[in-house]
């Protein structure tokens, strides 16, 4: 739960704000609409908007993570891939942290939470709307929450029975060609939170058709883990690429310290008959792995640690596909549950590889 002490200071003289708290400030960041943040050594922050100097201090409780399920998330592999980071991690200096499948972000969220020596972040997704997400909660998160709490008052006011039909309006509404890209992020969370298993998926016209969940009281907006997530993405130089391509990542690899990469694209599936197109419109096939393998190489190259995740799939002739196309790298196995899947009896724990080029 939020705590809120405002505090008036000379917009001149904000530098006196270590003296009003006693504690350091951080940096000083420069927002959007006039507004600047000072982050503190204490997990607090000031905001400063205009010339009127109005600071209001704000203590996150809430632990910063996910804000939308997503199909493949790696909450309960977090404390392996952990374990399977580089010995020597968190001596490293300036580490620039780089995730260009970023999806729901657990791993983004865990690393950013347990490794202060990350000072620069760089995420990238296919998914517009998953990005703008990404970018109200960094730079505008009272927004995004205006208009979720607006969907969450909508979706609560009519009985029980009539939210199915307020669903399908609000898909409609999302489905919907030329709505502002802050609406189509709003509606983006409420159709994430309140659709069938969390899923997300698109028909062939790149029309999100998945159908209303059941679910008694779902968490719309939840205010307190956008402005932790806020709070964490601001503690670091954040970089949200425009979605698109995950090579162009490279535009972006510091030339100076350390590049940790960690990858997590669309899983082969492990038969021809498992797959589900559940990213996005774009197919992620054979071709595309034998890229991304290539990619890898060249990060390899540059020096870049690199860590993927990805099925423990098995090529036409029963051969492990993963241990033949990354043969020079590192393979571990690590075990995950399967949450999201609409049969109850496939959720099982599962092997997936865990690629690394160190040991």
């Amino acid at each position: 739960m939020n705590t809120a002490q405002t505090l008036l200071i000379p917009f001149e003289e904000y530098e006196t704000v270590t003296h009003v708290i006693g504690r350091g400030f951080i940096k000083l960041l420069n927002l959007r609409n006039n507004i600047r943040r000072i982050l503190c050594q204490d997990n607090t922050s000031f905001l400063i908007q205009d010339k009127s100097c109005t600071l209001s201090k704000h203590r996150i409780m809430c632990k910063a993570k996910p804000f939308v399920k997503w199909a493949g998330g790696k909450g309960l592999l977090l404390p392996q891939l952990e374990a399977l980071l580089p010995a020597d991690f968190d001596e490293l200096q300036d580490v620039t942290y780089v995730e260009p499948f970023v999806g729901g972000g657990a791993m983004l969220f865990h690393m950013l939470r347990n490794h202060k020596n990350i000072t620069r972040v760089v995420i990238n997704d296919i998914n517009p709307d998953l990005i703008h997400c990404y970018k109200l909660i960094a730079h505008e998160p009272y927004e995004l929450i205006k208009r979720l709490e607006s969907i969450e008052k909508s979706y609560f006011s009519v009985s029980e029975s009539a939210r199915d039909e307020l669903y399908y309006a609000y898909r409609d509404q999302f489905n919907r060609d030329g709505i502002p890209a802050d609406e189509r992020a709003a509606l983006f969370i409420f159709l994430n939170h309140t659709c069938f298993n969390g899923l997300y998926r698109v028909n062939t016209r790149g029309k999100f058709n998945v159908p209303t969940g059941r679910y008694k009281k779902p968490m719309i907006c939840n205010k307190e883990l956008i402005l932790a997530n806020h709070e964490l993405l601001n503690s670091v130089e954040l970089i949200i690429r425009e979605p698109g391509d995950y090579k162009c990542i490279m535009r972006n690899l510091s030339r100076t310290s350390t590049n940790f990469i960690y990858l997590d694209p669309p899983y082969r599936p492990l038969s021809v008959t498992s797959y589900f197109k559940e990213y996005s419109a774009n197919p992620f096939g054979d071709k595309e792995q034998v890229e991304l393998k290539l990619f890898c190489d060249h990060l390899t190259a540059k020096g870049c640690f690199i860590m993927e995740s990805n099925s423990e799939s098995r090529d036409e002739n029963g051969d492990f596909y993963f241990e033949k196309l990354y043969e020079n790298y590192d393979i571990q196995r690590v075990y995950s549950s399967r949450f999201i899947n609409a049969k109850a009896y496939k959720r099982e724990k599962l092997a997936e590889v865990l690629i690394r080029n160190y040991k």
